[in-house]
């Protein structure tokens, strides 16, 4: 009988410590998930040459990366793939001047709203199938304001200011 005793108790024992056993375990890995997680939460900087955004559909509808000529922009994609619009910054060739480009379903900048010239005169650039139509700015000289329409073939006649 006291080796039934003994068994019984080593089996309580033994279950009552495998029970403990996985509480501080289970408690230990809630402690460590937690944690992990608070750190990706807190994390103050995502280093990355480009950023893609995806839809539900996993499709690219923006992207914040470098551009071919080497300045930073955020590029916007309709739900076909094209490439509608960009905010930015030209090339440090350019003097990393901002930009905003609206582009047609044929991926041919539309408009252009930027910043040219030593004064940094702001300028909106009107295309059709890619070719200047319409300037509308402040002179980067001057900083008058002008008004130059382009014919179709290419002829230039100034509405108002110089340009």
């Amino acid at each position: 009988m006291a080796t039934n005793k003994i068994f019984l108790t080593g089996v309580l024992a033994g279950f009552a410590g495998g029970i403990l056993g996985a509480y501080v375990l289970g408690q230990a890995q809630t402690t460590l998930v937690t944690r992990a997680s608070a750190a990706v939460m807190t994390q103050e900087l995502v280093s990355a040459n480009r950023i893609r955004l995806l839809d539900a559909s996993g499709k690219a509808r923006a992207e914040l990366a470098m551009s071919a000529d080497g300045g930073p922009a955020l590029f916007f994609y309709d739900t076909h793939g094209r490439n509608r619009l960009v905010l930015g910054l030209y090339s440090p060739a350019e003097s990393e001047y901002p930009f905003v480009v609206l582009n047609d379903t044929k991926e041919l900048a539309a408009g252009i709203f930027r910043l040219f010239g030593a004064r940094e005169t702001p300028v909106v650039v009107l295309k059709n199938k890619g070719q200047d139509r319409s300037i509308y700015g402040l002179n980067f000289g001057s900083t008058e304001p002008f008004l130059v329409n382009i014919a179709t073939d290419g002829k230039k006649s100034a509405v108002f200011g110089s340009f």
